[in-house]
């Protein structure tokens, strides 16, 4: 349902197209609250709605997903929260196990509900996060990539044969998730790390923020088979067989990038190594949580690196992303 009261948003129109437009003001339904937009980070899933090449986020659309705001109404009313923007149905097995976010009716907002690129958004009241006293909203925002980073370090470690205080960890990519994840396993310990990451400016952000080793792949190498655990942040043909080339046998491969499709992996490698190539997609209400009390906490360090912009300026940060000339891993969006 939609108010008669007018808001700004971000609308995508189509390819490299967004466009400030006003509409609608959104009227939570039974169950939802309506949340002033606080700040929204701009993640790599828009960056591929804005080129065009995700099918499933159909113009014109809002999109946005990673974001903080202001309850107004309703039993938080003037609480600032966190979004957990995947909404799932409460009553599957999967949901009933705790892996909502593998929820076959799951939506995410921002792709199969209007996002928030906008000044307000209806969302589900179990989906609003209270944030930790101190931590403020555009840090806030990181949650939700830092927690995609803490699901698939949580299944490396599930999965993997030695505890990560002991793994040599790789991180292919310093954007967005790469260099979360990077931080995050900082954070919790891991032994031996190194990222690789083709962006110069991204490199030199890694190299002040992040204790680890920071290399060009083009450049540089790692020795074959000498990792115990690789997660691509990236997930394009090239950071795939980079991952598969790292790891040890008997080691295991977290993918989590979904930059391309297609390219072949070494099955032979994978098989006679006994590698475990193992997908990772968003994460759990505890992944949430977690990501939040290390934020607050600041165990992911000072975060300097995040870049704070107006919603206006929305299309001159999708076009600046897009050429590459932001070297910082996150650009956060004030209404």
């Amino acid at each position: 349902m939609q108010g008669d009261g007018p808001m700004k948003a971000v609308m995508y129109e189509g390819p490299r197209s967004l466009m400030m437009r006003e509409v609608a003001r959104p009227v939570p339904a039974e169950g939802e609250a309506l949340v002033e937009i606080a700040a929204v980070g701009i993640c790599g899933s828009d960056m591929h709605g804005y080129h065009g090449r995700d099918p499933r986020r159909v113009a014109p659309l809002i999109l946005g997903h990673e974001a903080t705001g202001i309850c107004r109404g309703g039993p938080h009313e003037g609480n600032l929260v966190a979004l957990n923007p995947l909404i799932s149905c409460g009553r599957c097995d999967d949901c009933g196990s705790g892996r909502t976010n593998l929820c076959p009716e799951r939506e995410l907002i921002g792709m199969n509900r209007p996002g928030a690129f906008a000044e307000f958004i209806a969302m589900p009241e179990v989906n609003l996060l209270a944030l930790p006293s101190g931590l403020g909203p555009a840090e806030g925002a990181l949650m939700e990539p830092v927690a995609t980073g803490l699901h698939a370090i949580g299944i490396a470690a599930r999965v993997g044969s030695k505890p990560l205080a002991e793994a040599k960890v790789g991180v292919c990519g310093a954007g967005a998730v790469g260099f979360l994840t990077a931080l995050s396993l900082r954070a919790l310990g891991v032994g031996e790390l190194v990222v690789s990451e083709l962006n110069p400016g991204r490199r030199e952000m890694a190299a002040r923020y992040l204790d680890a080793r920071i290399i060009d792949p083009r450049a540089a190498s790692v020795a074959p088979g000498s990792l115990d655990v690789v997660i691509d942040g990236v997930g394009a043909r090239a950071s795939r067989a980079q991952a598969v080339e790292w790891v040890r046998p008997g080691g295991v491969v977290v993918h989590v990038g979904l930059h391309e499709t297609g390219g072949e992996l070494d099955i032979r490698r994978l098989t006679l190594s006994e590698i475990t190539f193992v997908g990772s997609y968003t994460y759990t209400r505890a992944d949430l949580e977690l990501a939040l009390t290390l934020l607050g906490r600041g165990n992911l360090g000072h975060l300097g690196w995040l870049e704070e912009r107006s919603l206006d300026e929305a299309a001159r940060a999708f076009s600046d992303l897009d050429h590459g000339q932001v070297a910082g891993a996150k650009v956060v969006l004030r209404p």
